[in-house]
């Protein structure tokens, strides 16, 4: 079976944006996009929410006619929104449904792991139907006092443990944990 892994940066004290949504805080060094790009290897699709996208496609080339397509390529990505609406040929795949049952599914079927990016409000309900395997965040040395929450209030606990813990040049620490169920 696939594994879901739960992945991203976050400041010290829990947050993975300002309020704002703002991300100018993050520390990006060639040591940081060498990391993210062996990571991203281990993946063939992408799950993030429609803030998440938000962020990743403002920072993506537009096409000729304006529309922007997937930032990460080739890799099958999937938006959790009830907002959105598809648009073809993006490379992208909006999901209105359920995101526990479709992940559920997903995670049944051929491929590579899943990474599921950006914040804990589309995690949440991924951890407590136990369907995220793994955890691998940058925490930035840096503590922003509010923003938006890495994690939020879960219905359960969920013990973790460690599989690696690298320090990197810029401050920031590296950590993955197996989510043990």
């Amino acid at each position: 079976m696939r594994k879901v892994i739960f992945g991203g940066a976050s400041s010290l004290d829990n947050f993975i944006a300002r309020e704002d949504g703002a991300m100018d805080w993050l520390m990006w060094s060639k040591e940081v996009s060498d990391i993210i790009g062996d990571s991203m290897k281990r993946f063939d699709t992408l799950l993030m929410g429609r803030k998440t996208y938000e962020a990743a496609a403002a920072l993506s080339p537009k096409s000729e006619n304006g529309e922007r397509h997937n930032p990460y390529g080739h890799t099958k990505t999937y938006v959790f929104s009830r907002t959105l609406k598809p648009k073809k040929n993006t490379g992208i795949e909006i999901i209105s449904e359920n995101a526990v049952e479709f992940v559920r599914e997903l995670k049944l079927k051929e491929g590579s792991d899943i990474c599921l990016m950006g914040g804990g409000d589309l995690a949440r309900p991924l951890f407590d139907a136990g369907l995220i395997d793994e955890i691998g965040f940058n925490i930035h040395p840096t503590l922003l006092g509010s923003g938006v929450p890495l994690f939020y209030e879960m219905k359960r606990q969920i013990d973790l443990e460690l599989i690696e813990c690298k320090e990197l040049k810029n401050g920031c620490v590296v950590l993955s944990y197996a989510v043990k169920n």
